[in-house]
């Protein structure tokens, strides 16, 4: 009987390991090997979107060099819908994408990039546009047949229950799976059926651990609603062990750059951050190893905008090919601090004030589980600010430091 139950306890370990294995494309490769990275089109335009803005987002991905950084991805969500036709295939709203989705793909690919495009587990989107549901199998090879490199897959206008999602979620993959292309799948249910338990068995290769982003630091009350970013990071901050490649904690968007923009990250408080804060958020989305898709509108990016989503440096610690996410070290009133071990041996340490502010901290990296001396490159700065078994400075308000540890003795 012993022996039974071990033979069985060995078999379910197994069975959990190849519930997160990771799924490759035909050639080989595993989908989302590193956090995806690029553009999406809700903060910014909503659901008032068509072909002819979308291809000048293309050309600006490339101008500005979000390309050449890492930003593959052009993510349309919703609004590009436009019903069914005779035949039950789901159609690109005429009026919004006159050339049709396939004509836009093919002007992404040329460029160097992808296409990502949105749907529902559901008979209607979140904004009311023809879903999916009951016609997975249909709009899978639909969408592969457009040349589509990404699905977003939402949850509105179904039910709470964590067993449908399951099953709603694992249709899709299925169909994503049996279309002839390799789509990478988003799970976007927003983290109230904690998909970090299940999704990646349903075959996701990221899933929302939250709901939608807005423009802010923090939530100011628990009745304002919409989550800020020091609010995603406390959610993502302990979901670490189940990150990794091919499967990882997505935060939602980045909002560094909307400023205040009025639309969906405006609402329930968005107001805008400080550049401070943008930065912030780019450090910690980075340090966490979330996807890092971009909303606002590249086409006039300010430079602060430009030096924060571009900082090379920084996006070396989220698309790190170890594909850890970091581990939170402390957690206080005043203080989180993150660390991220790198494929190389280094080291990504994040300090972030939480505080209204200005404080000096002392990091004994020995505290952390580190021994040993260190060269400290502070990843903002582009310079070694220091060789030593700990750092001390100020952080501002808001801010994060965040650093590349190596060992030196």
């Amino acid at each position: 009987m012993k022996i039974r139950s071990i033979y069985i306890l060995i078999l379910c370990c197994l069975l959990n390991m190849k519930s997160y294995a990771q799924i490759k494309s035909k050639d080989g490769s595993i989908l989302a090997p590193t956090p995806p990275m690029g553009w999406m089109t809700w903060n910014y335009f909503a659901d008032n979107i068509n072909e002819q803005n979308i291809m000048e987002i293309a050309d600006a991905m490339l101008s500005s060099g979000l390309l050449n950084a890492g930003y593959n991805y052009i993510f349309i969500d919703d609004g590009w819908q436009g019903g069914r036709d005779n035949r039950n295939n789901i159609i690109a709203d005429p009026k919004k994408f006159p050339s049709g989705i396939i004509a836009l793909a093919e002007y992404v690919h040329r460029k160097g990039l992808k296409l990502g495009i949105y749907s529902d587990a559901a008979l209607l989107t979140c904004s009311g546009y023809t879903a999916s549901l009951g016609f997975e199998e249909q709009d899978a090879k639909t969408f592969a047949s457009w040349g589509i490199d990404y699905l977003k897959y939402d949850y509105c206008s179904a039910p709470d229950d964590l067993e449908t999602a399951k099953i709603r979620y694992k249709t899709m993959n299925d169909a994503l799976r049996n279309s002839g292309r390799a789509i990478a799948f988003g799970i976007c249910e927003w983290g109230g059926r904690k998909p970090w338990l299940w999704a990646a068995q349903t075959g996701g290769q990221l899933w929302r651990t939250t709901n939608d982003v807005r423009d802010k630091w923090k939530r100011r009350g628990v009745e304002e609603g919409g989550e800020g970013i020091l609010d995603i990071v406390d959610i993502n901050a302990s979901l670490d062990q189940y990150a990794g490649p091919g499967h990882w904690n997505d935060m939602d968007m980045l909002v560094v750059g909307l400023n205040g923009k009025k639309g969906p990250s405006g609402d329930l408080g968005g107001t805008g951050c400080t550049n401070i804060e943008y930065q912030s958020q780019m450090s910690l989305w980075s340090i966490m190893a979330s996807p890092l898709a971009a909303t606002n509108d590249l086409r006039k990016m300010d430079e602060e905008t430009k030096r924060i989503l571009l900082n090379k440096e920084v996006i070396a610690i989220n698309q790190d090919v170890l594909g850890k996410q970091a581990v939170r070290k402390v957690n206080d009133e005043n203080w989180t601090i993150l660390l991220k071990p790198l494929q190389n041996g280094d080291y990504a340490l994040a300090i972030l004030n939480r505080t209204e502010t200005s404080q000096i901290r002392v990091c004994d990296f020995s505290s952390l589980g580190l021994n040993g001396i260190y060269q400290i490159r502070d990843l903002w700065q582009h310079q070694v600010v220091g060789k030593d078994k700990k750092w001390k400075g100020s952080v501002d308000a808001h801010e994060t430091k965040l650093f590349r540890l190596i060992k030196i003795n």
